[in-house]
C-alpha cells in the first residue's frame, strides 16, 4: 500500500469575492494562507514526508504548496509544476460573480456549468484578453513546445479537464508513486476532480456530488502495483461528516 497526497489551494481572493477564476492568477487571501500553513501542519501531525511534489503553475496552489511544505519542513524537496493541473478554464464567466451570474443565467444553467461534467461554459474569443494565447506565460510554454496552440483553451468542461489532467498523471505522476516515491500534488477544485474521477471510476453523474474542501490534505491509499484505491481520507474532519 503507498498513500497519495492532494491538496486544493486554500481560500483565494476570489474564492473570498465569489468569483469564477479559473486560469487567472490571482493569490491567495488572508484565509487561504491560513488553510495552506494548518494544512503543512496537519501532515506533520501525521508523520507524513514526501520525495516530490506536483502543482499547476498558478500562484495559489504554487504558494499553497510552499507554506504547507515550509511548515512541514519539507521545503527543499523535488517539486514539478505544469500548466495540465491548472484549475478548469471557465471561458467568459471568469471573473465573474457566481451569484450576480445566477440572477443572469438563473441558478440550474449555472449550476450545470459549475459542477456537471461534459457542460462547457460559453467561450472566449481569440481577442479577448483572457485567452491564454494573448498572456506572455503560456505565449511562452507554445514557443518552447510545453504546449500546443491547440491546447490553449477558450473554454473547458470537466471531461476537457481530465483529458489534459490524466495523460500527465499517467506519464510523470503514476511512474513516481510506483517508484516507490511518496508524492504530494497541490492544486485546484476541478483539476482535483478531474483525478478523482480517475482514481475512482466515477462517471459523470457520480463526479457531480463530489466537492474537495480548501487547504485539507485527502489521502489516498492506493494500491502500489495497480494504483487501484483501497481507502481515502481527510486529515482534517470536514464539517457535517
Amino acid at each position: 500500500m503507498v498513500k497519495l497526497v492532494l491538496i486544493r489551494h486554500g481560500q483565494s481572493e476570489w474564492n473570498l469575492e465569489n468569483k469564477f477564476t479559473g486560469w487567472t492568477d490571482v493569490n491567495l487571501s488572508e484565509q487561504g494562507v491560513r488553510e495552506a500553513i494548518e494544512a503543512g501542519e496537519y501532515l506533520k501531525q501525521g508523520g507524513y514526508t514526501f520525495d516530490v511534489a506536483f502543482s499547476s503553475i498558478l500562484k495559489r496552489a504554487n504558494r499553497t504548496m510552499d507554506l504547507a511544505l515550509e511548515a512541514l519542513g519539507e521545503s527543499n524537496i523535488e517539486k514539478h509544476y505544469t500548466w495540465r493541473l491548472n484549475e478548469r478554464h471557465y471561458g467568459a464567466l471568469q471573473g465573474l460573480n457566481k451569484a450576480e451570474s445566477a440572477v443572469k443565467w438563473g441558478n440550474e444553467q449555472v449550476h450545470l456549468w459549475r459542477r456537471s461534467a461534459d457542460i462547457q461554459p460559453p467561450a472566449l474569443t481569440k481577442e479577448d484578453p483572457r485567452f491564454p494565447g494573448n498572456q506572455d506565460l503560456y505565449k511562452k510554454l507554445v514557443e518552447s513546445g510545453d504546449m500546443k496552440e491547440e491546447e490553449l483553451p477558450l473554454t473547458e468542461c470537466l471531461i476537457d479537464t481530465v483529458a489534459r489532467v490524466k495523460p500527465y498523471f499517467d506519464s510523470d505522476i503514476a511512474p513516481a508513486i510506483k517508484e516507490g516515491k511518496k508524492v504530494l500534488i497541490v492544486a485546484h477544485g476541478n483539476s482535483l476532480r478531474a483525478l478523482v474521477m480517475e482514481l475512482e471510476h466515477l462517471n459523470a453523474e457520480q463526479i457531480i456530488s463530489v466537492e474537495i474542501p480548501t487547504g485539507n490534505p485527502l489521502v489516498y491509499e492506493l494500491d502500489e502495483k495497480t494504483l487501484a484505491v483501497l481507502n481515502k481520507y481527510y486529515l482534517k474532519p470536514v464539517a457535517g461528516k
